[in-house]
């Protein structure tokens, strides 16, 4: 059975994103990067709900040309190459999208869980990742915690109904200043 990761960047006041829904806060740094690759190579699928996913298709395409950064450099590629699906009950999908579910979260991914293949990575989203943590499909997640308080925006879990336990599997200090911590559920 294939495991979905759940890899995200909160501030330390837990919100995946600012007022105005910005994300310039978050930090790329060698060993967060590295990080972030090592997830990547466990995965042959990107989930997104449609916010992440407008953020995403409007920004890593074509990024190589505007930005010298190391990081942006060895992401976009994996993201152009790795089949991508897209959650949303309306959004019509684009070239850059595999997939639109539009259909029973439920049954879609446990279906997607079923299939052969590497892990599922959602990256962000607190809205895809709230509806999949209530209904139990998430197995891992990996929590960026940035030392920057944003006082608004959304929530890392967007307020759920039932209490989650985790198994904490590692927390490590990144660059110096982020601190990634690992979780399974703990079943």
């Amino acid at each position: 059975m294939r495991k979905i990761i759940y890899w995200v960047h909160t501030s330390i006041d837990g919100f995946v994103n600012g007022p105005n829904d910005a994300f310039d806060w978050a930090v790329m740094g060698p060993e967060l990067s590295a990080y972030s690759e090592g997830l990547n190579q466990r995965v042959d699928t990107l989930l997104y709900g449609r916010p992440v996913w407008e953020m995403m298709v409007g920004f890593w395409p074509s990024v190589e040309t505007t930005s010298p950064d190391p990081h942006l450099a060895t992401f976009a590629p994996f993201w152009r190459a790795t089949p991508k699906i897209v959650f949303s009950h309306d959004y019509p999908g684009d070239e850059w999208a595999s997939r639109v579910v539009h259909g029973d979260l439920a049954a879609e991914v446990t279906a997607l869980k079923a299939q052969p293949g590497a892990d599922l990575l959602l990256t962000g989203g607190a809205g895809l990742a709230g509806a999949l943590t209530e209904l139990g499909l998430i197995d891992e997640y990996h929590i960026a915690v940035h030392p920057v308080v944003l006082g608004g925006g959304r929530t890392v879990f967007a307020e759920p109904k039932q209490r989650l336990k985790l198994r904490t599997v590692e927390s490590r200090l990144l660059d110096g200043r982020i601190v990634v911590t690992s979780y399974e559920v703990a079943r």
